[in-house]
């Protein structure tokens, strides 16, 4: 069913009264307003049409954005055969003639044929078929128009053998170009009439036309052709005959002023307040003025990310999918999925807590230092040099495919960006992301205070602290273990009272905290840990945190007398067991017991000091042949007797008998790897080590030297060390 419509000249449709539109139709690229994106100098499709070197294209967009005007201008620029096919009114047999007449023009005359079928989805899935045949060998050069996605409309096998191109809604700056063509035109406009148009009346016509250039030539020509001339034979078209022409309302509304600004404020803060009644009005304002429907849809895509965050992951998406669908069904229907995501943000739970970035971002701002940590570097390029990657624990190697490890930076160790709310998706997470963060910042706080190769007097250097972070990372699922046996056979209940003794970091106290929500914990800390327990009990909200007191005798003594626990436990380092105010602690604390109060302790016992573990590790590392070892010799005979110091246990056993406790012991070994490098060699022969004063006191400068260079031979090895582990398991029988 071939047309002539091509076929008209610019004199022809004047004569033959067309509409505006349709007389304004440009002729030449260079007429053709808007679609910059590609149509403008230099882009493939300009370059395919000016060369008449187009192939199978597949226009959507739209209505009224050029189209059709697209595929007139390709026929008036190319020497192929143009003919032209509604897919409304066509059906098979007009596709059959289409074809049968391709194939007899190239067969007799060589002359190559031009398809163009216009809303080429209303095509059936059989008579999209059938062209395709035709396609495939060139017979036929397809060129659809659609306003439907093509990705679903259009058969597939079309669509792979075609070029698509995205024409998009006209933007103002094209429409405002159209009006003045048609009103200066003399030839296809109304160039010869006097034509007086107000801007307001003209920014009407352009905002309410939703980018469609057909709808907005069409209430431009009725406003003239309506309108009653003046006495000087101009027209003059005001805000009212635009608003009649167009039959829309103009409402207040300055897409570059005040009232534009205010009213998507107006509508970003109803959503954000949770008003789903404010928001529909204001965006029935938005819609009602003209504006762009993608912008509201941007402005909301912002606000599901800014206001609602992580209590509703989802919100995101929903406004994501209204957009596609909105971008695939257009005005007027398209009002269905803009309201719908309004409604979604208005009414789900809200968080700003995402605005963490900004806070990162600060940080990295202010950070002089930001390396990434060796054992987070990647391994596969540089590890055998640098040692890039080792000592990366592997998530999913471990229960639950977690283990706290560090992440961040050693300048930013301790940061916490992210404070999520406890509402929604993020509030349902908030427990065991406290709980990962305690164990994370505590892992890199815990100072095996029991082991001889951590002991020290005073304050620890910088270079000390980043070993011990170092240790403890690679060592944290063997505290993550001891944890789960300390309080293993506990019976709790929610109303459970809990003191937890001498906790060198929050990390212990995270299973009573668990437990007893309807209770209390209270950590008994020492003056050296109180700092650092107050500083991990941040990452918890205030209504969890648990109450620090001193652990100090005179201070047990002050608390309340009505105060009574069910359950005290702690891990009490080897240090601390070992003084006499912790034995003078208990006729105390067996005071504070409620009824049958349980009681779990692990006391960690070192067996080995420095001296044996060098000896071994250098057995094993060296030439025992080139080895003097008597000076160790001497050094583990201090360490034994340093040591194992057996009736501390026993005393405090028989202590705690004598207080009315029915105790069951349970004892287990286990060892511990450590990396010899320069700053443990410091830690352990330096002035101010408790080894050095305890071990080495009456040790020549001469012995010192010696120790020190045979420790260096094993800078960057690791070496073991043994610990005993003694559970006391009670119950007060009081």
């Amino acid at each position: 069913m071939t047309k002539d419509l091509f076929a008209f000249s610019g004199e022809q449709l004047i004569k033959n009264n067309a509409p505006l539109a349709d007389r304004l139709r440009p002729k030449t690229l260079d007429e053709f307003v808007g679609q910059d994106h590609i149509l403008a100098q230099g882009r493939l499709l300009r370059r395919s049409i000016v060369a008449d070197k187009v192939g199978n294209l597949l226009l959507y967009g739209p209505p009224g954005v050029g189209k059709t005007t697209l595929a007139r201008i390709i026929a008036l620029n190319t020497l192929s055969h143009f003919s032209v096919v509604n897919a409304a009114l066509a059906g098979i047999k007009d596709l059959r003639a289409e074809i049968e007449s391709a194939i007899d023009r190239l067969n007799k005359y060589g002359k190559r044929t031009i398809l163009f079928i216009d809303e080429v989805h209303r095509f059936n899935t059989a008579q999209q078929d059938a062209l395709l045949p035709w396609v495939e060998n060139g017979t036929l050069t397809l060129i659809g128009a659609t306003t439907e996605n093509p990705y679903f409309e259009v058969n597939k096998a079309l669509v792979s053998r075609s070029r698509l191109f995205r024409l998009n809604s006209l933007n103002s700056k094209a429409l405002h170009q159209l009006v003045q063509r048609a009103l200066n035109d003399k030839e296809r406009g109304y160039g010869l009439k006097l034509i007086n148009l107000a801007s307001e009346a003209e920014d009407h016509l352009v905002d309410v036309c939703n980018g469609d250039a057909r709808v907005l030539l069409n209430a431009l020509e009725l406003a003239v052709e309506s309108t009653i001339a003046n006495q000087d034979s101009s027209i003059s078209i005001d805000l009212k005959i635009a608003e009649d022409s167009i039959q829309e309302r103009a409402v207040l509304y300055d897409k570059k002023g005040d009232a534009h600004f205010d009213t998507i404020s107006a509508f970003i803060k109803s959503l954000r307040g949770s008003d789903p009644d404010a928001a529909l009005f204001w965006l029935a304002r938005m819609l009602e003025a003209g504006e762009n429907p993608r912008f509201i849809f941007r402005r909301m895509l912002i606000a599901a990310g800014e206001d609602i965050g992580l209590a509703d992951p989802n919100a995101i998406v929903i406004v994501e999918s209204c957009a596609a669908a909105f971008d695939r069904i257009g005005l007027p229907e398209g009002i269905y999925p803009l309201a719908q995501a309004t409604l979604y943000l208005a009414s789900t739970e809200k968080s700003n807590s995402v605005k963490a970035i900004f806070k990162a971002v600060q940080k990295v701002k202010d950070s002089q230092k930001q390396n990434v940590p060796s054992h987070l570097k990647d391994a596969n390029r540089d590890q055998e040099a640098f040692g890039d990657g080792m000592g990366y624990r592997y998530p999913h190697s471990f229960s639950k495919n977690w283990v706290p490890q560090q992440y961040l930076p050693d300048a930013c160790l301790n940061e916490i960006f992210w404070e999520p709310t406890e509402h929604g998706w993020e509030g349902q997470r908030l427990s065991l992301l406290n709980e990962r963060r305690s164990q994370q910042l505590a892992s890199l706080l815990e100072v095996e205070q029991q082991n001889p190769l951590t002991i020290t007097s005073g304050k620890v250097d910088t270079d000390l602290e980043k070993w011990l972070s170092r240790q403890v990372l690679q060592e944290g699922e063997r505290l993550k273990n001891l944890m789960t046996k300390l309080w293993s056979g506990i019976t709790w209940k929610k109303n459970h009272r809990v003191l937890v003794l001498a906790p060198s970091s929050l990390l212990w106290s995270l299973k009573p905290l668990r437990e007893v929500s309807e209770g209390g914990v209270m950590l008994a800390v020492s003056k050296d840990n109180h700092p650092r327990l107050l500083a991990e009990l941040e990452v918890l909200a205030p209504m969890e945190r648990p109450v620090l007191i001193d652990s100090k005798v005179e201070s047990i003594k002050k608390l309340e007398d009505n105060l009574k626990f069910e359950v005290i436990g702690g891990r009490i380092p080897w240090k601390v067991f070992s003084e006499t105010n912790f034995s003078e602690l208990w006729p105390i604390l067996t005071e504070k017991c409620a009824a049958h109060t349980e009681l779990s302790l692990i006391i960690s016992n070192p067996c080995s000091g420095p001296a044996l573990s060098l000896k071994e590790s250098l057995e094993f590392y060296s030439n025992k042949k080139n080895t003097d070892f008597s000076l160790l010799s001497d050094l583990i005979c201090k360490e034994e007797k340093w040591l194992n110091k057996q009736d501390h246990k026993k005393k405090f056993i028989l202590q705690l008998e004598n207080l009315g406790w029915n105790i069951s012991v349970e004892e287990w070994t286990e060892f511990v790897y450590q990396k010899v490098d320069s700053t443990i060699i410091r830690r352990w022969l330096n002035q101010g080590s408790e080894y050095r004063e305890i071990i080495l006191k009456n040790c020549e400068e001469e012995e010192l030297i010696r120790l020190k260079k045979l420790f260096k031979i094993l800078d960057g090895t690791t070496i073991k060390q043994k610990l005993i582990h003694t559970k006391l398991i009670a119950k007060n029988n009081n």
